[in-house]
């Protein structure tokens, strides 16, 4: 355990810093999962509600810093790829 005033506050910084990030990216995989469910049931109010929600909250964590930006540009590619999907599908 650090005895450091500085290191103190830094570890107690990082540990909050690492919620932060494990929340953004667990948001991140259940949106897709939930973008997924949607996709297959071929609601279009709830695919385009389900993508918009999840764009918003990737340009979030790369803005962020929670995750890289060509991960953020890899995962919105990913998004318009199941929402062009389903959208023609119908």
């Amino acid at each position: 355990m650090a005895n450091i005033k500085q290191q103190i506050k830094r570890n107690r910084r990082s540990l909050e810093q690492r919620d932060r990030n494990l929340r953004y990216r667990s948001t991140i995989k259940t949106l897709f999962r939930r973008l997924d469910d949607a996709a297959e049931g071929g609601d279009g109010d709830q695919i385009g509600a389900r993508a918009r929600e999840l764009e918003h909250l990737i340009d979030r964590a790369a803005a962020e810093g929670v995750i890289h930006r060509n991960n953020a540009a890899r995962k919105k590619s990913r998004v318009a790829r199941i929402t062009s999907r389903s959208t023609s599908a119908t």
